[in-house]
This record gives C-alpha cells, sequence and structure tokens, in this order.
C-alpha cells in the first residue's frame, strides 16, 4: 500500500461511494478519507426506492448500507448536504459550493446520475415528480395515495416499477414511450412485448411510439397531450431516462466519453483521480452500467485501484426489476446481430437467450426464473457453445449443461 496517499475524498454518497469507503477501510487503509455528498443522509442503495419504500414496506432507514455503528468506524469526515463544484488538478484540490477547498492524494467521482427532464419547464409543475432520492419517494408516496390516475412518461424500469405499484393500488396508469418499444436500451424486441403484455394485462394503458408530449396545467389536473389528444391527470411521474454526473469532471479536463472514461482499476486520464459506478464507463463494454450491481462491484474493485493494489474491473452487467410479483433479471449486454431463443417456463414465468454468432450466450433475460441467470453466469465464464434446441425445450433440465 502507498505511504503517501494520506488524503482521500470521495464525491457521492450512494452504492459506489459506500463500498469504496467501506473497502478502503476494510484493506487497512487508516489515513484521512473526506465524503462530500448533496444529500444528508449515510451512505444508501436506490433499487427499494421504486419499490419496497413507495410501496411503504420499507423505511427511509432500511435503505442504509451500514449499521450507524458500522458508519462511525469508518471515521469519515462528512460534508454534506454540500456539492462538489471543481476540481484543482494541479493543487489536487477539490472546491465545494460552500468556499472550502479539500486537499487530495487520491480523488474518486462517484456522482451517479440525475433523473432527465424532456422539458425543464415541467420540473416546476405541480404534481409532475421525478423519483431519484429518498426525498423523492417519500413525497412520491404520498401523492399517489389520494391519485387516481397516474401517468408515467417514459417506459424505463423506473416508470415501469412505480406503473405496477400504482395498479395494485387501483390507480389507472397510461404509459407514455416515444420509442416503439419499452427498456429498449437494455433488451430486445421479444423481451419487449413480453413486458408489455405482463402491463397490459394488469390494466395499464401503454400509448407506444407516442411522439413529441406536452404537459399542461388547467382545473387541477396536469394535461398530457400527445397527437391523439389530451388527457388530464392528478399525477405525472417522468421516467425519460437520466443523465450523467459528468459536468465535475468535464470541467476538469478529465477524459469523457458518454460516461468518465476508467481503466480496470477505475483511474481516469488522472492518475489521481478514479471514477466509480453510474457515472463511469465500463472498462470492457465501453457504456456506462446503471445498476446496483455495477456500483457495488465497482465500488469495492475502484477502492483497490487507489491504493495501488491488483484491480480489474471486468464484471458482466446484471440487473433485476421487480413488477407484479414477477422478477425480472437481465444478465449480459445483446448485441444487434444476436439472435434469441425463447424458453416458456408456464404462466408469467420465461426465459430469453441471446446467442451470438458461435451460439455462446451474450444475454439472457428471465422472468420469474433466477435459477437460469445462475447457470447463465458460468455458461458466459467459459464462453460454453449452446444448443438452441435444448435452450428452448422447457422439459429439457438446464443444469444438465453445468
Amino acid at each position: 500500500m502507498n505511504p503517501d496517499i494520506r488524503r482521500i475524498v470521495i464525491v457521492g454518497g450512494g452504492q459506489a461511494g459506500g463500498w469504496a469507503a467501506k473497502t478502503l477501510r476494510d484493506l487497512g487503509y487508516s489515513q484521512h478519507i473526506s465524503v462530500v455528498t448533496d444529500e444528508d443522509h449515510d451512505f444508501y442503495e436506490r433499487p427499494p426506492l421504486s419499490k419496497e419504500v413507495l410501496a411503504g414496506t420499507m423505511k427511509p432507514e432500511d435503505l442504509h448500507l451500514f449499521s450507524a455503528e458500522a458508519v462511525q468506524a469508518l471515521n469519515i469526515e462528512w460534508h454534506r448536504p454540500c456539492r462538489a463544484v471543481a476540481i484543482d488538478r494541479t493543487a489536487q484540490r477539490l472546491h465545494l459550493a460552500n468556499e472550502r477547498n479539500l486537499a487530495y492524494d487520491r480523488l474518486l467521482i462517484a456522482t451517479g446520475s440525475r433523473p432527465r427532464w424532456p422539458n425543464p419547464a415541467w420540473a416546476a409543475m405541480d404534481g409532475v415528480m421525478v423519483l431519484r432520492t429518498v426525498s423523492d419517494a417519500l413525497a412520491l408516496r404520498e401523492r399517489l395515495q389520494g391519485a387516481r390516475r397516474l401517468a408515467v412518461i417514459g417506459g424505463g424500469w423506473i416508470g415501469l416499477e412505480v406503473a405496477a405499484l400504482a395498479r395494485a393500488a387501483g390507480i389507472a396508469v397510461v404509459v407514455y414511450e416515444r420509442a416503439e418499444q419499452l427498456c429498449g436500451r437494455n433488451i430486445g424486441g421479444e423481451v419487449a412485448h413480453h413486458l408489455a403484455d405482463l402491463h397490459a394485462g394488469h390494466g395499464v394503458e401503454l400509448k407506444l411510439a407516442c411522439g413529441e408530449l406536452e404537459l399542461s396545467r388547467r382545473g387541477g389536473h396536469t394535461h398530457v397531450s400527445v397527437a391523439d389528444g389530451s388527457l388530464p391527470y392528478d399525477l405525472v411521474l417522468v421516467g425519460a431516462g437520466a443523465q450523467l454526473n459528468v459536468e465535475l469532471a468535464q470541467a476538469a479536463g478529465l477524459a469523457v466519453d458518454g460516461g468518465i472514461v476508467v481503466d480496470g482499476a477505475g483511474c481516469t486520464s488522472d492518475p489521481n483521480i478514479f471514477a466509480a459506478g453510474d457515472v463511469a464507463v465500463h472498462p470492457v463494454h465501453r457504456l456506462c452500467v446503471q445498476s446496483w450491481s455495477n456500483a457495488y462491484n465497482q465500488g469495492m474493485t475502484t477502492a483497490r485501484g487507489m491504493l495501488g493494489l491488483p484491480a480489474d474491473y471486468a464484471d458482466v452487467p446484471w440487473l433485476w426489476s421487480d413488477q407484479y410479483g414477477v422478477n425480472v433479471q437481465i444478465l449480459g449486454l445483446r448485441s444487434p446481430e444476436s439472435r434469441c431463443v425463447r424458453r416458456s417456463t408456464g404462466n408469467a414465468s420465461a426465459v430469453y437467450f441471446y446467442l451470438d454468432g458461435e451460439s455462446r450466450l451474450c444475454q439472457m433475460v428471465s422472468f420469474g426464473d433466477a435459477r437460469a441467470i445462475k447457470l447463465g453466469r458460468r455458461w458466459m465464464a467459459r464462453e460454453q457453445v449452446l444448443d438452441e434446441a435444448v435452450l428452448a425445450d422447457p422439459q429439457f433440465d438446464l443444469m444438465a449443461l453445468r
């Protein structure tokens, strides 16, 4: 471990920043750690915000990554709620919005992302909300309790999870998506159709390829207008994707290509600055992976890299969602050239395998079959050649392919 690393500063109080801090201490780093975050909370994870917290089955304090005693043992100097505004790479100092400066030997940028507003004016409209923070989730939960009609702008994972919870509460839901399919960033058309059927079967109205939208406020309701007309809603959730918080890195002159460019150790184009989580480009797949597992694993790996220990992050992307009691899991990345094999296991359960030109698995999506995902991890690690007929046969035990 490099004895010259006396001060580490982490920007971000989410999953990646939290596990980086914890890993630094677990590895025996005993010097100064500062954490800058714009929320007044200990490290916490976000996936339950659109699930258990919104449903009222989890309290906000249960989101914390670590117990209060564990956080205290990390011996962190907190700067919260506070925003980092600039990096002086020459002097190795981080400038904060409260005019304080923090010296660093290693700096970790784990700033994550924020909701994207298709029209910035919507942010000031009553009855129009986003979901990213604890405060957002609590405010949305309160507003849903008195709502009869909900519009979801954007057919992504967060919006669909909120739609499912709203339907369970008896709220009428319409989902507006400008693209021709749901969740187009992550899944193929076959999976998107399955997902659309799941929501339609529970009474959600889907307006796909809806074109440009306009929001207006009148008569105590928010009206969503598209080419085929306008409808009033008690509440509108904007889930139109995320905007990566790369401004700090860009202003400092770090290499940014979609997200902050890093190597397998999490190091940016500046050897003293690292990045992890949503905001960092995956060093193997060359895109930003916005998921719980990516922030968790990359945060820990990058902590090793910051200390000069062996580190090479190459995890296969994985994410999950819960909708109408169905657990959906996605492993890997689909390529445009891949072909799809569907395995139906009854009711709403199914597994979709995407194979490359050599019949190796590049992505799989399961609806209600977590065991298949575990097998898929092994097949990917071994680059195993798979038989399409075997995968599609629901009578064949996939465990035989181990």
